[in-house]
């Protein structure tokens, strides 16, 4: 049997460049090198398509052999318009703006060719963390309080923003980038400068901002796999080594505690991935995606966070980690994801355009 070409498209030009190359130098090790040729296609920082030995030094240096030995290019500054064709099935490990909000899954979807995860539309609802809140909203899911605004009312009266959340949400809160991920560019406040300090760095990575009630919580996520009957995994929690798990906390340090399965009643685990499902499907996820709660330690109340449609898979990112906690090791997750994709396409191409 031929060896099935799988185009892994990382990097990016986003806040998350460097977490994608992670996930996609960890894909390149686990991947299943006597069914798949893996293609590395590697995208720049300024947007640029990179070169044969742009690749090589962007993934980690003990891969440089496998792509010098096994990787099928001539010069590597091929194009993705005209090469592609040359692809089996893209496995796109790009996380935030430009890579995880839609924008290279319509330019697949234009090329016709199966890729791995979510389609325009639930990519794009994925990544909007306030457009994500309200589909939650329509859907009776529970989800803490929230305010969402964008650049110009911030530049036009900062003080009246700040005192329309500070109405609605008690302190403290947590400031996102509305799309965003990887914990880049949030913050929590405690009171009004925290707010405004918050606010103003968040807003280099977005022009739209969401403003959450933060409370005393255990933070619980589970994954899942699938596209029309997802599948969920044994819920995970996290202990992070900061006050919340940021982006240091998820990808550079190993100092966070992973309680894989977590402690929970069996009636809390089963409300968790009923939830999880029903939010894929709400926002019309495909293939993977990892669903994150909270549980205030008050009450025990259940509380969705948010969908991550194409999470981390570095060594230590959770969602193969569940996975693999579940009975899936990690190299089988990513032959089911290249499965899910070509039957996904499949299914697609027999609709009438």
């Amino acid at each position: 049997m031929s060896q099935m070409k799988v185009g892994l498209i990382f990097g990016g030009k986003s806040g998350e460049h460097d977490v994608s190359i992670l996930s996609a130098s960890s894909v390149l090790r686990a991947i299943d090198k006597s069914r798949y040729l893996p293609v590395p296609i590697g995208i720049k920082k300024d947007g640029s398509l990179a070169s044969f030995s742009d690749n090589q030094s962007m993934l980690a240096k003990d891969l440089s052999h496998l792509v010098d030995k096994d990787f099928p290019y001539n010069d590597f500054s091929l194009g993705l318009s005209n090469n592609t064709k040359l692809l089996d099935v893209i496995f796109p490990v790009l996380h935030g703006p430009n890579g995880e909000d839609g924008t290279i899954q319509g330019c697949l979807e234009l090329m016709d060719i199966p890729f791995v995860g979510s389609g325009v539309l639930g990519s794009s609802t994925g990544m909007d963390k306030d457009i994500m809140k309200r589909v939650f909203e329509s859907h009776g899911l529970p989800q803490l309080p929230f305010y969402s605004f964008k650049s110009l009312l911030w530049e036009q009266d900062s003080s009246k923003v700040m005192d329309a959340i500070e109405s609605l949400i008690p302190y403290p809160h947590f400031i996102k980038p509305a799309n965003m991920g990887s914990s880049v560019g949030v913050h929590k406040a405690h009171n009004r400068k925290d707010l405004a300090e918050g606010i103003r760095d968040a807003l280099k990575y977005d022009h739209k901002i969401v403003v959450e009630k933060g409370i005393d919580v255990r933070e619980i996520e589970v994954a899942i796999l699938g596209n029309e009957e997802p599948k969920v995994s044994v819920p995970g929690e996290i202990l992070p080594s900061k006050e919340f798990y940021d982006y240091e906390a998820k990808y550079l340090s190993n100092d966070s505690e992973l309680i894989i399965p977590a402690r929970l009643s069996s009636s809390e685990e089963d409300t968790i991935r009923s939830y999880g499902v029903q939010a894929f499907l709400a926002l019309d996820c495909a293939g993977l995606a990892r669903v994150d709660f909270f549980i205030d330690k008050a009450d025990n109340a259940i509380y969705i966070n948010e969908v991550n449609t194409i999470p981390g898979f570095t060594q230590i990112s959770m969602y193969p980690k569940l996975w693999e906690a579940s009975g899936l090791p990690y190299t089988e997750l990513i032959d089911q994801l290249i499965t899910l994709a070509i039957d996904r396409h499949k299914r697609k191409v027999q609709t009438i355009v």
